[in-house]
């Protein structure tokens, strides 16, 4: 009874049908997601970690993007919650015979899908599908735009260590121009708080991002001393085609979270990493498996933050 009552008070400060971006998410709803994500998790350390909150729906993985972390995480978390899921991968799928992007989400829906998570290469893919379906629709990523979730775990994880997001220095190291990681970790990490730096080779940071309300850095070793949490961005070795830096060698000297650089940043600094992580290229295998490296508590995190939006995706629904 506890339990439910506590999801009922969480999801009474809801009421968004769909969650697509962090830059149209208040600072109270995010705050929402992130205690709904803690009360899965203290229910989990204490052996209650199947629920029956999403029995008798249905959850959609639309992937039209390669993806293991998040989608297993997206099924798990459905699971967790008791729903039935219905798992899409463009492969294979009559997108090859000229259906279109619209009509396979339609036909998916008329299956009786009660939520949509939805992963595509094209930026605004899911907003899309939020005002031409009925359904509840949770951005899984979209091209360069936006990765919700992802910002969600990384930010639930930093509070879990520091207790705070409300004054911490969090630097977004690597590849800003591509990543939707940062963008969500941005709009994210600022609403709450946090004073955002972003850093990396001049050539992969875009041009004016001080509009957002960060700083922008082109050295890491400079900005170390100062940071509370840095987040390494995976480097896309297909990127190197447009020749962004000169070498993959020369990224890890320069951007590259090691040995010696730990020993220089503060004492209790974070390092945190979406994955999946190229060793030795972003960090080195003491730094990604050492005492400061969260990223397996990101992993189990953002079962529970993907736990929060279905459930509260759900229950808006259900209210009508």
């Amino acid at each position: 009874m506890a339990e439910t009552e506590r999801l009922q008070t969480l999801a009474e400060r809801w009421t968004r049908r769909h969650i697509l971006g962090l830059e149209e998410l208040s600072a109270d709803e995010i705050t929402t997601v992130l205690d709904t994500a803690a009360h899965f998790k203290e229910l989990a350390a204490k052996g209650h970690a199947k629920h029956r909150t999403l029995a008798g729906t249905v959850v959609a993985n639309l992937f039209f993007e390669p993806s293991t972390r998040t989608r297993t995480s997206f099924s798990l978390a459905a699971k967790r919650l008791s729903a039935d899921t219905v798992d899409f991968s463009a492969s294979g799928s009559s997108l090859s015979k000229g259906e279109t992007f619209l009509d396979t989400a339609r036909n998916i829906e008329a299956l009786g899908v009660t939520l949509m998570v939805v992963r595509h290469r094209s930026p605004g893919a899911p907003h899309l599908l939020a005002r031409r379906l009925r359904v509840g629709v949770l951005n899984a990523g979209d091209g360069t735009h936006e990765h919700p979730t992802q910002a969600l775990l990384d930010i639930f994880t930093i509070r879990e260590h520091c207790g705070r997001i409300e004054g911490l220095t969090v630097a977004l190291v690597g590849d800003i121009l591509h990543s939707r990681v940062a963008r969500s970790n941005i709009w994210g990490l600022k609403k709450l708080g946090a004073r955002v730096i972003v850093c990396g080779p001049s050539t992969l940071i875009p041009p004016q991002i001080e509009r957002l309300g960060v700083e922008v850095s082109y050295s890491l070793d400079d900005i170390l001393p100062e940071v509370d949490c840095i987040n390494l961005l995976r480097i896309q070795f297909e990127r190197q085609r447009s020749h962004f830096f000169p070498s993959i060698r020369e990224y890890a000297h320069l951007f590259g979270m090691n040995r010696e650089r730990i020993r220089r940043a503060r004492r209790n600094v974070l390092v945190l990493a979406p994955g999946p992580i190229n060793r030795g290229v972003e960090l080195t295998p003491e730094v990604a498996d050492g005492p400061h490296s969260v990223i397996l508590n990101q992993v189990t995190n953002g079962l529970m933050v993907r736990m929060a939006c279905l459930e509260l995706l759900h229950r808006a629904a259900t209210r009508g």
